[in-house]
């Protein structure tokens, strides 16, 4: 943590938007729950907040408030938009959330704020309360239980999406498409596109070495 906190010293304001910016679209185009970035999302607000208070001292009808305004906006937006997808996701998956959060090993990253951890507990309790309270206690002694872990889709990991190469990567195993392919292995170049399986890049996703777009 005092590596992370070095690390957002030497961020320049327009750094620490892109990485906002690259959080919000890697989010909204993977399958499943990505891990939380809440420093990122601190220094965001922070730096809304210090924008905010360079606009009051502005003068009046200065043209360049109306500019920053409208900068201002929209890194609000994009901030909402990635927190709201994130909640999406979390509604959606909930119980495997909750279940990778729990065989996380030591020290590897949480895909789950504080926040967001409350709010995942809480949503699988109300829905189980539910589930209880409206079906299940209607239905015989031993169907009353439900497994949400197997009721609740998983996300798909064997989907397609789009990246650009931000990093040179060597050697990358590619899964066959039909029984009668070969597993065979790629180079992706820097500054390529690609439309590839998610789960064959996801780890390049986690380490910033390719862009969801």
């Amino acid at each position: 943590d005092s590596d992370a906190g070095s690390e957002e010293l030497v961020l320049t304001p327009a750094e620490l938007i892109r990485s906002l910016e690259q959080a919000w679209l890697n989010e909204k185009f993977a399958p499943e729950l990505l891990e939380s970035k809440p420093e990122i999302i601190e220094c965001v607000v922070e730096q809304l907040d210090h924008m905010e208070a360079n606009l009051k001292r502005a003068k009046k009808g200065d043209l360049k408030v109306s500019v920053h305004r409208m900068e201002i906006e929209r890194i609000r937006y994009v901030l909402s938009s990635y927190l709201r997808c994130r909640l999406v996701k979390i509604e959606k998956f909930f119980p495997h959330v909750l279940e990778k959060e729990k065989s996380r090993p030591e020290g590897e990253p949480s895909i789950l704020s504080p926040e967001e951890f409350a709010f995942a507990k809480e949503y699988m309790a109300n829905t189980e309360t539910y589930l209880k309270n409206v079906a299940l206690k209607h239905m015989p002694p031993n169907l009353q239980k439900v497994s949400l872990l197997k009721s609740v889709p998983k996300p798909n990991l064997d989907s397609f999406v789009f990246l650009r190469v931000l990093e040179r990567q060597e050697n990358i195993l590619v899964e066959p498409e039909t029984d009668e392919q070969r597993e065979y292995t790629i180079d992706l170049e820097e500054g390529s596109q690609h439309l590839i399986r998610y789960k064959t890049i996801a780890p390049l996703v986690a380490s910033g070495a390719v862009q969801l777009i």
